[in-house]
């Protein structure tokens, strides 16, 4: 059986009569990356603070690298490394000097806390800004800052809380290619994040929490299974003609074609058969609208989280 990094039976946690986790279970294998997905309000960082021990829940349990987070903290916290989504670093103080800080409040001593900043300079590739204040760097810079920081200590746990919320497009590929080497290393991470080609990228394994509870748990292929596996789209070139290439279209499948209130846009389940396609066209040759796009599609995980959550959960976070 896979060693488990992180276990969770149960855990619930209210913040008067708001009921932020409804008893969750989750179980995390050692040396994968776990999503944790959900709207704002689902519970995300609430579960992640009970697991770093910054908060007791109210009932169940939880261990995480074989400890229990309530009657072994100090063992947990030091197997464990946290990012957020707002940099913990000293703005005043150079990059080389926040980890060397790191390292000495790890009880490393300064030769080791020197030698393991210089070493994580260089596998964050901020080796030529390592003498900067941190408050010159830019936002990604500061958020590897951030990361390495959390590594000092060798955590077998990463928590990676909405760790690339706000950064550009370039910076957050830098912490998936982070993200990677850890886990190839032997780091477990729990990722928790609000988007889902992050999710779909990096997680081996996927839970959606909605409301306090997890209302999903798989990879991202079994979730978007889930939707119904292949669907038929077809984009009509005059949006007012979707409800009548519906109706052509009809029986095509089991299900009844869908279709979006914008572009017109048909869609509908289907068997992953190519021969559907020249149908559905021959169809809407024969009902007289020209199409301007066809495709068979698996649905994407933005699909699965707008249909598993309710967009106005609220609650804490």
């Amino acid at each position: 059986m896979t060693d488990l990094a992180i276990s969770v039976r149960g855990l619930t946690k209210n913040y008067g009569r708001i009921k932020a986790l409804r008893g969750i279970d989750l179980e995390v294998p050692t040396g994968t990356v776990f999503g944790l997905l959900g709207p704002n309000g689902a519970g995300k960082t609430t579960a992640v603070r009970i697991l770093a021990t910054l908060l007791a829940p109210d009932a169940g349990s939880a261990e995480v690298a074989g400890y229990d987070v309530v009657r072994q903290g100090g063992r947990v916290r030091e197997r464990i490394g946290l990012t957020g989504q707002y940099a913990a670093v000293d703005g005043f103080a150079t990059g080389r000097e926040n980890l060397v800080q790191a390292g000495l409040l790890h009880h490393l001593g300064h030769d080791r806390a020197r030698r393991r900043a210089d070493e994580l300079l260089e596998m964050f590739a901020l080796i030529d800004i390592a003498r900067r204040r941190a408050d010159t760097y830019s936002g990604g810079q500061r958020r590897r800052l951030d990361v390495a920081a959390s590594l000092v200590g060798r955590p077998p746990v990463l928590f990676l809380d909405e760790a690339t919320a706000g950064l550009d497009p370039r910076a957050r590929l830098a912490m998936w290619d982070l993200t990677r080497n850890l886990v190839r290393e032997g780091t477990t991470v729990l990722l928790t994040t609000q988007y889902l080609d992050e999710a779909d990228e990096l997680a081996d394994r996927i839970a959606v929490l909605d409301r306090g509870r997890i209302v999903a748990e798989g990879t991202s292929e079994e979730l978007k299974t889930r939707m119904g596996g292949t669907r038929l789209r077809l984009r009509p070139a005059t949006p007012t003609d979707g409800p009548k290439l519906a109706a052509a279209v009809a029986g095509l499948a089991d299900a009844e074609p869908q279709v979006s209130d914008e572009a017109g846009e048909v869609s509908l389940p289907v068997p992953a058969d190519p021969t559907l396609v020249a149908e559905a066209l021959r169809r809407a040759v024969a009902a007289n609208v020209p199409i301007a796009d066809v495709a068979l599609t698996r649905p994407t995980l933005d699909e699965v989280f707008l249909a598993l959550t309710d967009s106005e959960g609220v609650g804490h976070d």
